[in-house]
């Protein structure tokens, strides 16, 4: 049984976890353990770009505003305020570690728009490569000085005297592994896989999620999922993102008579918050009706747009025709692990950022292009805690779990089994009915979701359990939450801005009683 210990311990590659590791690795040892390839993230398949004020003509208060306004009210305010605040500082410190941002001749950023945002404030590399560009430059300075190891799947945290001390891991060769470090940080990304038509890269299956849950801490707002409102579909089945910057440059949503799909739907049109655009493509698609993106108006398309591009032509989508076949897909969980500024969560010794965090910044409904901000915003923030931390009063009992020989008798349903179900009635429209269902559904393996035992299972199975926990979770969640907001869509509450009860659901093994944040009007008395 092999085992390593470290100052840091960071589960998952994206660009949150890759931030941090580059930042700490001048004061701490660090070690990234990743689930498959390094460069296997959401993080790289990011064709938007990373919001930022940075021209005179913007202001960190309308990029607050534009951000919750998109999460429907529903964030954290200060938290907000700092990840606009810090942006300039990030694409400074960014272009510091040598990424390069779009600019044009006269040196100025080439700054887009994108959907609920009321100013041009995106900026790319790369054209619609700008989360591949920043991965890749991270990837290779953190290569230099910090170990990676990659094709490990994180199964169980370790908990001693209610601190995380380390990682239980599978390895390739279906060997276990154990991490030690006084700090270890989750950086998984969300959960876009427990649905048929995702996004998201294929590894992102909720593990993060369902670790800290399964180690007692503190989840909240799981029941709300965007859904992008712009996957490409080709014969029913999602093929790629069509990043919402298309619609910035003048691409228009269509139905297949023609019609303008957001024309009097919204006041924002085709740059409408994601929750609403996609719900107008649901309610089509639904009615076995086709939507396109009309792409006629955009010059030079292929030039401007080269992952879109070669996304179509993989598909067989003739762009010359100027029309993307779309439909919506889950893209980005703004629930999950909770955490304050820092990263720190309800356990000692265990962190969170990027995706797989809840720090309530981005509401009901995250602002489109703010998620690459978040990763390096909240690195930044873990980094500075955890530097300015003295590990020598963190004793660390560096003693491996013995054997693992502990099996689960029920047979496991399939991948394919938990995203049909949480497709057809976990969402983007939801009924009690439904979700009574998907409960029902769910609860046959309540006794794997609710258990922390460490069970003898393959990487498949160990992922299956994952989606499974967080899948009921979502689900649970969405049946709490007895009202209409952002990204969480009830026929049975419908949207009322009067209405909204500010409710937060909180998920924790350990039982603890909910509480409110913001001064919230209401809570649910309902711990998962």
């Amino acid at each position: 049984m092999k085992v390593f210990t470290s100052d840091v311990i960071i589960v998952g590659s994206g660009i949150a976890g890759l931030m941090a590791a580059e930042l700490l690795s001048f004061d701490k040892n660090v070690i990234i353990i990743t689930k498959s390839d390094v460069v296997h993230s959401n993080s790289i398949m990011a064709q938007g770009g990373i919001a930022a004020v940075v021209d005179s003509e913007d202001d960190w208060r309308d990029h607050f505003l534009d951000t919750l306004r998109a999460g429907c009210y529903y964030n954290n305010e200060d938290v907000i305020e700092l990840l606009v605040k810090q942006g300039a500082e990030m694409i400074r410190k960014l272009e510091g570690l040598g990424v390069r941002f779009d600019k044009g001749k006269d040196g100025k950023y080439l700054l887009g728009q994108e959907g609920a945002h009321l100013k041009r404030r995106i900026l790319h590399a790369g054209g619609d490569a700008t989360g591949k560009e920043l991965t890749l430059k991270l990837v290779s300075r953190v290569k230099q000085n910090v170990p990676i190891h990659d094709y490990m799947d994180a199964i169980d945290l370790i908990i001693e005297n209610g601190r995380c001390i380390g990682v239980i891991c599978l390895d390739e060769n279906q060997e276990y592994v154990h991490y030690f470090a006084p700090h270890v940080v989750l950086a998984t990304g969300g959960a876009g896989q427990l649905y048929s038509v995702t996004s998201n890269n294929s590894a992102i299956t909720g593990d993060g999620m369902a670790l800290a849950y399964r180690a007692g801490a503190r989840l909240a707002d799981m029941e709300f999922v965007q859904f992008h409102p712009t996957m490409l579909v080709e014969n029913g089945k999602g093929a790629g993102l069509v990043s919402e910057a298309v619609r910035g440059e003048g691409a228009r949503l269509i139905t297949e008579d023609g019609k303008l799909l957001m024309e009097g739907k919204h006041e924002l049109g085709d740059l409408a918050p994601r929750d609403v655009v996609a719900r107008e493509i649901f309610e089509k698609v639904s009615n076995n009706q086709k939507v396109f993106l009309d792409i006629s108006s955009i010059d030079h398309f292929e030039q401007k747009f080269p992952s879109v591009s070669s996304l179509c032509i993989n598909a067989g989508v003739q762009i010359d025709k100027g029309l993307i076949p779309i439909a919506p897909g889950a893209h980005f969980v703004m629930g999950g692990v909770e955490t304050n500024m820092q990263g720190k969560t309800s356990i000692e010794g265990l962190y969170a950022i990027g995706e797989v965090a809840n720090t309530g910044v981005h509401g009901a409904n995250r602002l489109a292009s703010n998620s690459l901000l978040e990763g390096v915003v909240f690195a930044n923030e873990l980094a500075r805690e955890i530097i300015n931390t003295d590990d020598s009063l963190m004793k660390t009992n560096v003693k491996p779990i013995a054997c693992i020989d502990k099996r689960y008798s029920q047979s496991l349903p399939a991948k394919d089994d938990v995203r049909a179900i949480m497709s057809k009635y976990v969402g983007i429209v939801r009924t009690k009915e439904n979700l009574l269902k998907a409960l029902k559904w769910f609860d046959k393996y309540s006794t794997l979701i609710r258990s922390k035992q460490v069970y003898q299972f393959s990487r498949e199975e160990h992922t299956i359990r994952n989606m499974l926990t967080v899948g009921y979770l979502i689900t649970a969640s969405a049946l709490c939450r007895k009202e209409s907001r952002g990204s969480h869509y009830r026929i049975d509450y419908p949207l009322t801005s009067d209405h909204w009860l500010n409710q937060t659901v909180y998920c924790s093994m350990s039982k603890q009683e909910p509480y409110v944040r913001n001064k919230k009007d209401y809570v649910s008395n309902f711990v998962i």
